[in-house]
């Protein structure tokens, strides 16, 4: 008898979670996608944010147009021309700290090709590849440290000899 009675109510449990959760409307999120990715060079590191916009660049609050020297806004831009102007639908704001100049815009233009085959998928990585492996792959090269005696002269300096 008590075992008919628990069947019963977990019968009656069932059936009443089965019309609660059909019942439910199924929610989607309309979330608007926001992409992070980052870029290293040397002991520069980037970290660009994608988000849906209207094509705005700014690395470090700083407009593309504005950055001095044009070398150097040139480069930052290669992974944009190359990927067309699919971009433009994005804006995107990029952090650079550490490094050198040069190291900065490398890392930038990492965190930007990175973003970009992240938004676009594979064909854009094989046409970033095939322009630039440094695009997206991390360069592990290093300064080798100056050794110890003479730590001014460089990592493999040692006092000249004279044969006589």
């Amino acid at each position: 008898m008590v075992k008919t009675k628990s069947k019963k109510i977990l019968g009656a449990i069932k059936e009443e979670r089965k019309k609660v959760s059909e019942k439910k409307p199924e929610k989607k999120k309309e979330k608007k996608e926001i992409i992070f990715t980052t870029g290293k060079r040397k002991t520069a590191v980037a970290r660009a944010r994608f988000k849906p916009g209207k094509g705005v660049v700014k690395i470090n609050s700083v407009p593309l147009e504005l950055i001095e020297p044009d070398i150097r806004r040139l480069r930052i831009q290669e992974p944009l021309i190359l990927a067309g102007d699919q971009w433009k639908k994005f804006d995107i704001q990029v952090n650079v700290k550490g490094g050198g100049i040069t190291g900065q815009t490398d890392a930038t233009r990492q965190a930007l090709a990175r973003g970009l085959v992240e938004i676009f998928g594979n064909g854009m990585k094989k046409t970033f590849l095939q322009y630039d492996r440094n695009l997206l792959v991390y360069d592990p090269r290093r300064t080798e440290p100056a050794k110890p005696p003479h730590s001014s002269w460089g990592a493999r300096r040692y006092k000249q000899r004279s044969k006589r």
